[in-house]
């Protein structure tokens, strides 16, 4: 535990821990700059036990933003650089024969720990991709029929770029529906890439975020504490009618091929029910579901060929579904 961390804060108090998770803003601002949405997501994501996919072109921070959010809740966090020849056990673990004791030990993988970081996710073949499938949804392993736990809280976060396709796998809708949310990453505007730049001239180095002045303001214990708290958010009948009705348009969208299944349904009321905690509500508005459909929709619905080519993107369909779905009162 660092000394400078408020341990009156981890108390396992809602009110305490709410704090504690609205203070990770400003402590990850000290090592990302501008990305306060994306900071939020991996918040909500934390708070729904969920993982989040980060598409960004390179050099926007997606690495160092996963690494500062494990800083701030002293959660451990491995990183795997995900290529061609990447094998499942890689990833998972595996047997590893002891000459001393003549047996089989266990040797586990990356994937045991709190936040994983699966960088450019898209660059290993399907096989690999799909070792994270069980570790994602059973939160669990399998290695030699045997089944092992992961640590928790568990965390993927994965990366992709979303501009160069040349040798990439794309994710299967299997694999992107495990997923919470979707999180684009832009380029930083002109002021905050002037931020980036004066902060590296005056010696800042991203490989340590310490020296930076990122130090923990939250646990464990926070998080848990928030969890039972989000699970108490009220839901009125009104709003899970909204919800149903705005992932039901989207199979019914004639730019789309695929619309949004009930885990889907289910994963949008999950995190609007998250950022209405975070906002100091206990119960859902209809604008909470509005705030969260975009990242919680987006990879979970499937573009016509001809909607593409006019230049029609995920987002602006579910921004249309959501401007003509009768809002509830």
């Amino acid at each position: 535990m660092d000394p400078t961390t408020d341990n009156a804060a981890h108390t396992g108090d809602p009110a305490a821990a709410r704090a504690s998770l609205e203070a990770l803003r400003a402590e990850i601002a000290k090592a990302v700059v501008g990305q306060d949405p994306a900071v939020t997501g991996l918040v909500v994501a934390l708070l729904c036990r969920g993982h989040v996919l980060l598409e960004g072109v390179p050099g926007v921070a997606k690495t160092l933003l996963v690494r500062a959010l494990a800083a701030t809740l002293e959660l451990d966090t491995k990183r795997v650089q995900f290529t061609p020849d990447l094998m499942p056990s890689d990833i998972t673990g595996s047997l590893v024969y002891d000459a001393r004791t003549a047996e089989f030990s266990f040797q586990p993988g990356p994937v045991f720990t709190n936040l994983l970081l699966a960088d450019e996710i898209n660059r290993t073949p399907p096989k690999t991709q799909s070792s994270l499938l069980e570790a994602m949804e059973e939160r669990q392993v399998t290695v030699d029929g045997t089944p092992r736990a992961l640590p928790e809280p568990f965390l993927v976060a994965a990366t992709q770029n979303p501009v160069e396709y040349e040798g990439t796998y794309p994710l299967p809708e299997a694999q992107l529906d495990r997923f919470l949310l979707k999180l684009t990453i832009p380029l930083p505007s002109r002021q905050d890439e002037i931020d980036v730049l004066t902060r590296h001239a005056g010696g800042f180095d991203p490989r340590d975020l310490r020296a930076a002045g990122v130090r923990p303001v939250a646990n464990a214990a926070d998080l848990e504490a928030a969890r039972r708290a989000v699970a108490e958010t009220g839901v009125s009948p009104e709003i899970t009618a909204y919800v149903v009705d705005i992932c039901r348009a989207t199979r019914e969208s004639p730019s789309l091929t695929l619309g949004v299944s009930p885990r889907g349904a289910t994963a949008l009321l999950a995190t609007a029910r998250a950022w209405a905690w975070l906002t100091g509500r206990d119960y859902v508005i209809p604008d909470d579901v509005k705030a969260l459909a975009l990242p919680t929709l987006r990879h979970r619905v499937q573009l016509r060929p001809e909607a593409e080519m006019e230049g029609v993107t995920a987002d602006s369909v579910i921004n249309a579904i959501l401007a003509h779905v009768p809002v509830p009162r």
